[in-house]
């Protein structure tokens, strides 16, 4: 915060590191499984996606606070761009051309997970921010 109670012009754009970090991370732990290697072994090879429920938790977040930055839809939704282009992109032409995202159910899970509670909050910032023509 600035002296007169403002947030910093730096705020966003720590947000949309965040958005690129978490992004990041969510990708490299969608494959954990109970398999023995790096969680305890469960059964038959259970799936472990805590990444998506990361995602479901702060994307949404991310949205809220950079909407109260200021308004309009772009300030509002560029997190969830930020977090859904480094998905995409990271996930499917990884590094070194890896395909980063499983070929499963997973991938399904963490890309709604994170983008259907960001677009809500998208909607929620835009009718928070509405103000009708006549109250101008």
């Amino acid at each position: 915060m600035s002296g007169d109670g403002k947030p910093g012009p730096w705020v966003l754009p720590m947000l949309l590191v965040e958005a690129l970090v978490l992004a990041v991370l969510e990708l490299f732990y969608l494959p954990l499984r109970f398999d023995g290697t790096l969680l305890p072994q469960v059964g038959a090879d259970w799936p472990f996606p805590i990444a998506v429920v990361v995602a479901v938790l702060t994307t949404p977040l991310l949205v809220l606070w950079a909407s109260d930055l200021q308004r309009g839809l772009l300030v509002s939704s560029s997190p969830l761009l930020v977090w859904l282009t480094a998905l995409v992109v990271l996930g499917l032409f990884g590094p070194g051309g890896d395909v980063m995202l499983p070929n499963d159910w997973r991938s399904l899970a963490l890309l709604a997970g994170g983008a259907l509670p960001g677009a809500i909050a998208v909607g929620a910032s835009m009718g928070r921010n509405y103000v009708p023509k006549g109250t101008r």
